[in-house]
């Protein structure tokens, strides 16, 4: 991924953007903006809980990529990016849908709920495969974090008219797409 400066950012940025589109934690966004009336608060909430949770996880992918041997790698890379392509096209809804939020700010509970929320989502098991494969760390976090953002900080904005007017279902598709394209990747050209 020498290719271009940031390449690795860019494409972590580009796959986890798509994976997130009709996501649960995009649900959750649509949840506190109704709930907080907060944008900014919400966004910020988004952003630390993201970097936290992604920066654990691409530091987990990067430790498993250096236990296994390159070529065990190669195949549990490739077969989980078909795994993930196959779990996006499944739509999120919302677990726990009728609880109640935090009555904390928004900003705190926006980054328990983001958090939490995270934990064992597609974004975050995403972000453990490309760290796997890809280096160095930080673009991934960086490029991981910016995607959460790019497919989350307008549903705040905009509320509830923008989520209804999201192709949900092609834009799940364009995300499997780029999923199965990154396993066939990893299966030809190895990590």
């Amino acid at each position: 991924m020498d290719t271009f400066p940031l390449a690795t950012a860019a494409l972590s940025t580009g796959t986890v953007a798509l994976a997130e589109i009709g996501d649960k934690t995009q649900l959750l966004a649509l949840l506190l903006a109704a709930r907080f009336r907060r944008p900014w608060p919400i966004v910020a909430g988004i952003l630390v809980a993201t970097l936290l949770n992604h920066a654990l996880a691409a530091w987990l992918g990067a430790l498993v990529a250096q236990w296994l041997q390159p070529s065990t790698l190669r195949w549990i890379v490739a077969g989980s990016f078909l795994a993930v392509a196959l779990w996006t096209l499944k739509p999120d809804k919302l677990d726990g849908e009728g609880e109640r939020l935090p009555a904390r700010g928004a900003f705190i509970a926006t980054t328990i709920a983001f958090f939490v929320a995270e934990i064992g989502d597609k974004t975050q098991v995403a972000t453990v495969l490309l760290a796997a494969r890809y280096s160095p760390l930080w673009e991934v976090v960086a490029g991981t974090t910016a995607g959460m953002l790019l497919a989350n900080v307008p549903v705040v904005l905009l509320g509830s008219r923008f989520a209804d007017r999201l192709p949900l279902k092609a834009a799940r598709t364009v995300a499997a797409v780029v999923f199965a394209a990154l396993a066939l990747w990893v299966a030809v050209r190895g990590i």
